[in-house]
C-alpha cells in the first residue's frame, strides 16, 4: 500500500534552504570543481538503493546537472557553469539539514535543494535537455557523428527566423483580411 505525503514550504521555509544554500556555495570556493562533481556524482550512484521515489525522480535531475558540465559538446558558458556549480556545490556539505541515514527522510532535504536549484536553473537545464535530443536525433540520422553546442544554437537560430517570418507572413494575411472588411 502506497501512503502519500504532501507538505508545503511557505517563504520563510524556502528562504531557510536557499540560506544553507548560500553558506554551502560560499564554503565551496575552497572545493575543487573535480571534486563537486565527484560529491554530486557520489550522491546520486550512492542513494539510487531503497529509496523513495521523490529522491530517486530528483536524483535525476541532480545527474542532469552534472552531465551539464562534464559535456564537451555543451561547452557550456562559464557565467551558466559557475552557477550550476553553485548549485552542486550543497551536495560536497558532509553534515546536511537531515542526517543521511536516517531512513527515508535522510535524503528529505536532498530532494527539496535539488528541487530549489533545478527550479532556479530550469531554463538552463531545459536547453541542455533540448540539446541532447537534438544531438541524439541528429546522431541517428547522420550516423554518430559529433554534434556541437554550435552547430544546435545555429539550428535553432534558423528555428526561430523561420518561426519568426511564419508568423510576420500570417500577420499580415489577417490583417489584409481585416483590411477587405
Amino acid at each position: 500500500m502506497a501512503f502519500e505525503v504532501t507538505f508545503e514550504l511557505n517563504e520563510s521555509d524556502i528562504e531557510h534552504f536557499r540560506t544553507v544554500m548560500r553558506e554551502a556555495q560560499s564554503g565551496a570556493k575552497k572545493i575543487s570543481e573535480t571534486d563537486i562533481l565527484a560529491n554530486a556524482k557520489s550522491l546520486s550512484q550512492d542513494v539510487k538503493v531503497d529509496v523513495p521515489a521523490f529522491v530517486s525522480t530528483r536524483l535525476k535531475k541532480l545527474e542532469t546537472m552534472v552531465a551539464m558540465i562534464e559535456d564537451s559538446e555543451w561547452a557550456i558558458p562559464e557565467p551558466e557553469r559557475t552557477d550550476v556549480l553553485g548549485a552542486l556545490a550543497y551536495f560536497s556539505e558532509p553534515e546536511d539539514l537531515v542526517p543521511d541515514h536516517i531512513p527515508v527522510l535522510g535524503f528529505l532535504d536532498d530532494a527539496i535543494m535539488i528541487e530549489l536549484v533545478s527550479e532556479d536553473l530550469k531554463d538552463d537545464i531545459e536547453a541542455y535537455e533540448e540539446f541532447c535530443s537534438y544531438r541524439e536525433r541528429e546522431s541517428e540520422r547522420a550516423g554518430d557523428s559529433t554534434i556541437t553546442r554550435e552547430e544546435w544554437l545555429d539550428s535553432k537560430r534558423r528555428e526561430l527566423h523561420s518561426r519568426m517570418r511564419n508568423r510576420r507572413t500570417t500577420r499580415r494575411k489577417r490583417s489584409s483580411v481585416r483590411s477587405i472588411f
